[in-house]
């Protein structure tokens, strides 16, 4: 089984990618092949023109393909989320997420921004075709310290992490047994 996790934050070190490496983490112990990506992996001028044949691009592509599922996180900026992971989704194909179960994850400085997945990234991702969209999960910035080292949650945000990635892993899951059944 193998997973997509994607960083949409500008910078990095960053505590969106910081969740994305516990959720690494804790899905490589159940022994998931997770594949990170974030947006230092693409030249900003590929993205910013949109050029459909970067190397970087294809390599991605080709590696969602071969995914069950994609973790998307990413800072909240003026209630939505990362205009520099809005412009690499949009060089995406229209199905390029079908077939994918998907858990958005977000973080912003204030609980203002707690919508911002539902009412933002995940019409996107739907747009992608994206065959399941789990519920997503928020944290404020005060939930997450030392993102910079060895990240620290608090331990609401810890639980519903790992809540999270049971109801992430129990959809994958269903998802091969479905495929395995229609073959």
């Amino acid at each position: 089984m193998r997973v997509i996790t994607l960083a949409g934050s500008p910078r990095y070190p960053s505590r969106s990618t910081a969740l994305l490496t516990l959720c690494q983490q804790a899905l490589e112990k159940r022994g998931v092949e997770v594949i990170p990506w974030n947006l230092h992996n693409f030249h900003p001028e590929d993205l910013l023109y949109a050029r459909f044949d970067s190397p970087a691009l294809l390599a991605f592509k080709e590696d969602l393909a071969n995914a069950g599922g994609l973790i998307v996180a990413t800072p909240v900026y003026k209630a939505s989320f990362s205009g520099a992971l809005k412009t690499l989704l949009d060089l995406l194909p229209e199905r390029a997420l079908e077939h994918k179960v998907v858990l958005p994850l977000a973080t912003g400085g204030t609980l203002a921004h707690m919508l911002a997945v539902d009412y933002a990234l995940k019409p996107v991702l739907n747009a992608l075709k994206a065959q399941e969209v789990l519920h997503g999960v928020f944290a404020d910035d005060s939930q997450i310290s030392h993102y910079d080292r060895q990240p620290e949650l608090s331990p609401l945000l810890a639980e519903r992490i790992a809540e999270s990635i049971d109801t992430f892993w129990s959809a994958l899951t269903r998802r091969r047994q479905l495929l395995a059944t229609a073959v």
